[in-house]
């Protein structure tokens, strides 16, 4: 699997079966709340699942006032 970081590094992970988006942000020491996470080029939700073949974005959401 490609994961585009937010800081737009790549790092490349093996998932042998389909992982939920939820445990992989955590993995990576991202807080769900937090990121938004785009599979393919279309965001999906904490429950979706990833598999070896995808490319994923992890997009850090930017708040203030």
């Amino acid at each position: 699997m490609k994961i585009i970081l937010p800081d737009k590094t790549i790092r490349y992970q093996k998932v042998p079966n389909p992982v939920p988006v939820e445990a992989l942000i955590r993995d990576l020491g991202f807080d769900p709340i937090e990121v938004l996470v785009a599979r393919n080029g279309t965001l999906v939700t904490e429950d979706a699942l990833l598999e070896e073949s995808d490319e994923i974005r992890i997009i850090r959401i930017a708040h203030g006032g």
